[in-house]
């Protein structure tokens, strides 16, 4: 799919950066100065406002609230999470723009940067729809705080703990018990990250699917399980100890209790990334370094 050029009336972009890069400080002048000279106005996150000549400082939080038609992010994969997270309930494509390591996410180099941008701007870049998860955590009845997760919900022991126990339903169908360092959901998109070194498969990011993985299970014959997404996943913590954690894409963990719950299922909301003319495939050997001896 590709993105339409806007019409003449006001547009609105937003600039959400890593400012531990050193190269935010030289790109954020540039980018600002292209943005006005394509008839953007611009509003930028607290951590970009230091290199910005007096643009609106909005909150990652707050810029669901505007009328994006546009967001640059800046950084690695993480930033691209939060921005992605933060901007979700608008549906505005995404433009990441890679200063990290790795980049599954963030694919389109720096040096890119502005041939991307004028791309978009004649209509011609391509976008691609990821999945969100909502993910509810659950005490009793009580729901104690219901989040938007583009990578993985991921319940695991502390550090110092024991194995735990969990009990995993699929649409209240009970699947199996799980004595294991933890269990992950993850999105498609997430099935690169931790779910991968886990040892979970690697789902192409437009698969309609989840993929359940254990951590370092105790039983040899447990193994990564992939699920529709229109099912609804349900973990159940059974612990005497209060050694779990709730960890949202890679966020600090929540702390949980014996009979805590995580429930996940598909959420309304989608994920808009523009992308390079490169495809999936190419981007697993570049970064996971596939068919090198």
């Amino acid at each position: 799919m590709a993105i339409s050029p806007s019409s003449p009336h006001s547009k609105l972009a937003a600039i959400i950066s890593r400012t531990a890069r050193s190269e935010v400080a030289r790109t954020v002048p540039e980018l600002l100065a292209w943005l006005h000279t394509n008839g953007y106005e611009v509003i930028v996150d607290p951590e970009t406002a230091k290199y910005s000549n007096g643009e609106e400082e909005v909150a990652r939080s707050q810029m669901s609230s505007r009328p994006l038609d546009l967001v640059v992010v800046l950084g690695g994969d993480g930033t691209l999470l939060s921005a992605a997270r933060a901007t979700a309930p608008i549906d505005v494509p995404l433009l990441g723009v890679n200063l990290g390591s790795l980049g599954f996410l963030t694919d389109v180099p720096l040096s890119s940067l502005f041939s991307m941008l004028d791309s978009i701007a004649q209509g011609r870049a391509a976008v691609e729809q990821r999945t969100l998860m909502q993910c509810e955590l659950l005490r009793g009845e009580d729901i104690l705080g219901s989040y938007l997760v583009f990578n993985d919900a991921v319940v695991n022991k502390t550090a110092l703990a024991r194995l735990n126990n969990y009990d995993l339903f699929v649409d209240k169908a009970f699947v199996s018990s799980y004595r294991a360092d933890g269990m992950i959901v993850a999105t498609p998109t997430g099935s690169t990250a931790y779910s991968l070194s886990a040892g979970g498969p690697v789902l192409m990011p437009t698969v309609n699917a989840f993929v359940i993985t254990p951590v370092a299970p105790h039983s040899l014959t447990h193994r990564p399980l992939v699920v529709p997404d229109s099912a609804v996943v349900e973990l159940l913590l059974r612990s005497d100890e209060e050694v779990a954690y709730l960890s949202l894409d890679g966020q600090p963990g929540l702390d949980l209790r014996d009979g805590d719950r995580v429930r996940c299922r598909r959420s309304q909301h989608r994920v808009s990334l523009f992308r390079t003319d490169h495809d999936f495939f190419h981007v697993l050997r570049t970064k996971l370094k596939w068919g090198e001896r």
